[in-house]
């Protein structure tokens, strides 16, 4: 049994990324937890009615998934900018700590969303094998309406390099993420059912599979 640990800027970021790929974790036994460094309050001018349903929508995505443990900072969403990244290292190393995960999936650093940057920043900070020796393997993982829109003449993008068959795994992942309605749209919006298909699809003919999704191996030690 491995631990598996997926850090997400918002919720919605770890279904959308690596969904299937938790999915088949749990398939095999391995143990799941959740990182979401982001959340919305009344006090950011968000309704009671809203924040309301929003924690319900991550109560019952956490039950579907069957994670271990559950990890919310809570930090203002879009204004992780305007925060000190040392107290997210900090706050993120306890969880390290906490869980210690052998697998960590995090979000891509090419991300056009300021919130994924800062959060894969932080995360990679927090995988140095002194300070954190359980960890074995660290995957960035691709965000629908982030990583296709960050576009930076300096890098060469996206380029996966592990592909996960998720083709048993796919419908489940997609009703997971209809739980956050709000985040979904119609098709030619990024977020939509018939674009996770198809990036499954597209994954998948690159891994002679039906649908996969796709990872960056960042860091890998035996």
């Amino acid at each position: 049994m491995k631990k598996i640990l997926v850090i997400a800027p918002h919720p919605d970021d770890e279904t959308l990324g690596c969904g299937g790929a938790l999915l088949k974790h749990r398939a095999n036994g391995d143990e799941l937890h959740w990182l979401i460094v982001t959340g919305i309050s009344t006090g950011a001018g968000f309704s009671e009615e809203r924040v309301a349903s929003r924690n319900g929508e991550i109560l019952q995505v956490g039950n579907m998934y069957g994670f271990e443990s559950l990890h919310k900072f809570n930090f203002p969403t879009a204004q992780l900018d305007t925060m000190p990244i040392g107290d997210i290292v900090q706050r993120m190393g306890r969880v390290m700590h906490v869980v210690q995960p052998e697998v960590v999936y995090l979000p891509y650093r090419g991300d056009v969303h300021t919130d994924h940057k800062i959060v894969f920043d932080a995360a990679v900070s927090c995988t140095k094998w002194f300070r954190y020796p359980s960890i074995k393997r660290v995957l960035a993982y691709e965000t629908l309406s982030e990583t296709e829109f960050g576009i930076n003449p300096d890098s060469n993008g996206f380029r996966p390099n592990v592909f996960v068959d998720i083709s048993e795994h796919l419908e489940q992942k997609l009703e997971i993420m209809r739980i956050f309605a709000s985040e979904m749209g119609e098709f030619p919006f990024p977020r939509s059912e018939q674009a996770i298909r198809a990036l499954a699809a597209l994954r998948g003919a690159a891994a002679g599979c039906a649908a996969a999704e796709s990872f960056m191996l960042l860091k890998e030690r035996d």
